[in-house]
């Protein structure tokens, strides 16, 4: 029977052969010396290019680290697939903080829909969540669990599924594919991804002062005559004691313009049937309700900076350029909805902020980003 000790020296052995792919750094290879056995394993398979077909592809190929777990191709819309030529449909949401979202429900007060994973709400756990890519043809692009399996059994580190889930675990295609998924979101739960460490963090425990611009921002961010963007991404601790999320987990449709730059529109007719005629319809596919129509999840604003481009299709690029569209677009030169029914007219559109009032908006979006140290008050 292998034991814990045992499962950290495999874990350190295997680290040569993932190397090159995962990139792991030195604090990293440290700081998963500190995770349970099954997070070890799902940092492993996290990491894992095997298991895509071709090979190649892993779950940080999207979602890397250094970049709050998204995708670190900031000049795409969408993400490349693991097979030459094909791309996804939307923009990858970051993994980080993705352990506090809710399953999808429906708020029977308010009559809206909040939580759920992935742009739409379709899955509604991260097991669940995890499951997604290898399968998709798009993405990791394995024709099925058997596949699945077959990578499994042949890792380097196998046996540490049959240490942790017992000496069936690489039996069964399906239960198998579970158990993968079930080692992930059990890594993706950890302090890695939900380091709850930006300057703001900081500010809010009285260990850091914010710039002059950066409180003007925040104000701005806060009040509901001005940005008003708290309503939707709220800043205040919650009641559990848990820092500030920056999502309420809702749904809306902005009116973002179609991205002419998405090459999902130029995939074969059987990845896209519609061509340049499609349209994402997002919580509406999910819910199976026209009320829906062009509805996607509130993200987070947590490391917002190092996550471009932004929304489902990744039309923005540039956190002005966000910001500036939800000043300006009902009376600026923006391209027309992608979904026209169901726009949020109420809370955006025309908030008459001066560009000096976006500026101070987008420096206090740089507060959120994870990794601050307090040795650099004195540089700000």
């Amino acid at each position: 029977m292998i034991n814990s000790r045992q499962i950290s020296f495999i874990f350190m052995a295997t680290l040569a052969f993932i190397g090159s792919s995962c990139n792991l750094s030195n604090q990293e290879e440290e700081a998963v010396l500190n995770l349970s056995d099954k997070e070890q394993l799902g940092k492993l398979l996290f990491f894992e290019t095997s298991l895509s077909t071709p090979e190649g592809k892993d779950c940080s190929s999207c979602h890397k680290p250094e970049q709050a777990f998204a995708d670190p191709d900031t000049g795409l819309p969408v993400s490349k697939g693991a097979e030459e030529g094909l791309y996804g449909n939307r923009n990858d949401m970051p993994v980080a903080y993705a352990a506090f979202v809710p399953p999808l429900h429906k708020d029977t007060i308010e009559d809206i829909w909040v939580g759920g994973l992935f742009w739409d709400g379709r899955a509604n756990t991260l097991e669940e969540q995890a499951m997604g890519p290898p399968l998709n043809p798009l993405e990791m692009a394995n024709p099925d669990t058997v596949a699945i399996l077959d990578k499994l059994a042949n890792l380097e580190y196998a046996s540490m599924f049959t240490e942790i889930y017992g000496k069936d675990a690489l039996e069964n295609p399906g239960q198998a594919f579970n158990y993968m998924a079930d080692a992930i979101a059990a890594y993706e739960r950890t302090e890695e991804f939900s380091p709850f460490n930006s300057k703001f963090d900081y500010f809010l425990r009285g260990e850091a002062e914010l710039t002059g611009q950066e409180i003007r921002g925040f104000g701005l961010f806060v009040a509901e005559q001005k940005g008003n963007c708290a309503a939707c991404h709220p800043s205040t601790v919650s009641a559990d004691g848990t820092p500030p999320l920056f999502t309420d987990f809702t749904y809306d449709n902005l009116g973002a313009p179609k991205n002419p730059e998405n090459p999902y529109y130029t995939m074969s007719r059987d990845l896209n049937p519609d061509g340049f005629d499609f349209v994402d319809l997002g919580l509406a596919l999910t819910v199976g309700d026209p009320a829906e129509n062009g509805k996607f999840r509130v993200p987070t604003l947590r490391n917002v900076a190092l996550t471009p481009p932004y929304m489902h299709n990744g039309v923005f690029k540039t956190l002005y350029e966000v910001v500036a569209f939800y000043n300006t677009r009902d009376i600026g030169p923006w391209p027309a909805p992608e979904v026209p029914e169901n726009v949020n007219d109420t809370e955006l559109g025309d908030l008459e902020l001066t560009n000096q009032e976006v500026e101070d908006i987008v420096a206090f979006l740089m507060t959120l980003t994870d990794g601050w140290e307090p040795a650099l008050q004195q540089e700000n």
